[in-house]
């Protein structure tokens, strides 16, 4: 069964019982919806936007599908009657867990309409995509896993800090845990600060609008009581080679992407990604992948 729902996703206010604090549909859909036609002259074959999982992988597309198995198996999602993918991109995630790993119903939520669009045209039986806030999403059947991959950045808005910062991520993880059965897993991805404590002004201004990062203590603070943390795989370096693999695509693409998205986007890409790679290498970014157990009844 597939069904591609209109949420209410264009209007982010607090409501009772959660209080969204991060960035806003109009600021996701500035990065993401810029034309599915740019990203697929430059991400793998999949459309995995994401940190690759390498690790004697040959190719990008490869490194790709295996880190959507680690994460498929991290969650213990295979076999699953329902698993819920938050921040589900262009789908990748989603077709591999009713194609490969067996589970009856993958729902993916995303804001971006370019996306949503792409994944409920693919018509893939037991895939089912929403336009739709984490924040805003219920279930009357609670899922058997839940994976979340390069979505957490946007949880918390750019102008919080400290406290207000950490209850952003709180809200995530008390959604998740309300979304989740008992003793199963959240398999999560996240950039997070190194060294690095601010975003540069061009990836907050002209990439990022209203998106922050977390730090790794924010994540297990914000956690804390909710889920138990199992497994902790740090891989900086994958991200680095992840984002060297993408702006080496853009530059061989440059002159079909110069007609697609034009030479602001494309220059400001490639200034991204290779910043990114560089932010990478030397720690300033981190990139985690962790594995968290639901505590409670």
């Amino acid at each position: 069964m597939r069904r591609w729902h209109g949420g209410t996703a264009t209007k982010m206010k607090p409501h009772a019982g959660n209080g969204y604090l991060g960035a806003s549909a109009d600021a996701i859909r500035a990065h993401y919806d810029r034309g599915t036609g740019f990203y697929e002259l430059w991400l793998d074959q999949s459309l995995t936007y994401s940190c690759a999982l390498w690790g004697g992988a040959a190719s990008l597309e490869a490194a790709q599908l295996q880190k959507n198995d680690f994460h498929i198996e991290t969650a213990e999602a295979s076999g699953s009657a329902r698993v819920l993918d938050v921040g589900c991109g262009w789908g990748s995630m989603l077709e591999r867990l009713v194609t490969r790993h067996r589970v009856a119903n993958a729902v993916g939520l995303t804001l971006s309409r370019d996306q949503a669009l792409f994944v409920a045209r693919k018509e893939i039986p037991g895939v089912e995509v929403r336009i739709e806030n984490w924040a805003h999403h219920s279930a009357e059947v609670p899922y058997d896993a839940i994976i979340c991959v390069g979505m957490l950045e946007h949880c918390a808005h750019i102008k919080l800090e400290g406290d207000a910062k950490i209850a952003a991520y709180r809200e995530f993880f008390a959604r998740c845990h309300s979304l989740l059965r008992g003793g199963r897993c959240l398999s999560l991805q996240t950039i997070c600060f190194g060294t690095l404590r601010k975003l540069d002004s061009f990836i907050r201004d002209r990439i990022w609008p209203e998106s922050n990062l977390p730090c790794l203590h924010e994540i297990v603070m914000a956690s804390d009581g909710l889920f138990e943390i199992e497994k902790l795989k740090a891989d900086r370096l994958d991200y680095a080679r992840t984002c060297d693999s993408w702006a080496g695509n853009l530059e061989r693409q440059r002159e079909r992407a110069l007609k697609v998205a034009g030479e602001a986007v494309v220059s400001d890409y490639l200034r991204f990604l290779k910043m990114s790679a560089k932010a990478f290498e030397t720690g300033a970014l981190s990139l985690y992948r962790v594995k968290m157990r639901r505590l409670g009844p």
